[in-house]
């Protein structure tokens, strides 16, 4: 077999051992069993590949969960990062609506998730990780709040990058422990009330009476 061909083979048989133990974390989830309480042999055995192959492509749990939540935690960013870059003159709605799509994304991938958020508090890799992913939030909306500071769409006062890592943990925070069970009844709520929070967080003194600027 030609090098590239084998290198290519190589590639896609990782790829495929990689989805399998993913898709088996997800089915042996559904039936409400913790991540945390998984042992790597159930799922290898559910991914129907050898322990030893599991550590070949993860070398513990908190690598695989980091994988997991790369995978199922892109729609929920992604659709904080569309408000931020987003035309801002919808006033209060369009950040409801933006939060109500991040509280359905959560829920969507709610163990994941909350997973992530327990071993943060004791896992120093499964932290950087979240930390990181967190940091990149909050530089994107610090870099939004100094262009509007700049454009004088904002309160003179707003200091961007206390606020910016304000609203991160907030809407963090709060999503997370609204998501905590799997009552949906509330989202609606939750979704208008936070993004009120958030409009009012920073455009509430604006001199332009709350009236954001369209675009970046």
């Amino acid at each position: 077999m030609p090098p590239i061909s084998r290198s290519r083979a190589v590639r896609e048989r990782r790829d495929e051992v990689a989805r399998r133990v993913l898709e088996a974390v997800h089915r042996l989830v559904a039936d409400g069993t913790p991540y945390t309480e998984l042992p790597v042999q159930r799922i290898a055995e559910a991914a129907g590949v050898p322990r030893s192959t599991f550590y070949l492509h993860f070398p513990d749990k908190s690598r695989l969960l980091i994988a997991l939540a790369e995978q199922g935690g892109q729609g929920m960013f992604a659709s904080a990062v569309a408000w931020w870059r987003s035309d801002h003159s919808t006033g209060p709605e369009g950040v409801s609506e933006a939060i109500a799509r991040m509280i359905a994304e959560y829920r969507a991938n709610r163990w994941v998730l909350l997973a992530v958020s327990e071993l943060s508090a004791y896992d120093p890799d499964v932290a950087a990780y979240y930390q990181a992913r967190l940091d990149r939030f909050t530089d994107l909306t610090r870099a939004r709040l100094e262009e509007e500071r700049r454009a004088g769409a904002v309160g003179h006062g707003l200091d961007s990058p206390t606020t910016a890592a304000l609203l991160t943990w907030m809407v963090e925070r709060t999503i997370s422990m609204h998501c905590r069970d799997d009552d949906t009844g509330g989202d609606e709520q939750v979704a208008r009330s936070l993004g009120r929070a958030i409009w009012l967080t920073v455009y509430g003194d604006s001199p332009r009476g709350s009236r954001g600027r369209s675009g970046l």
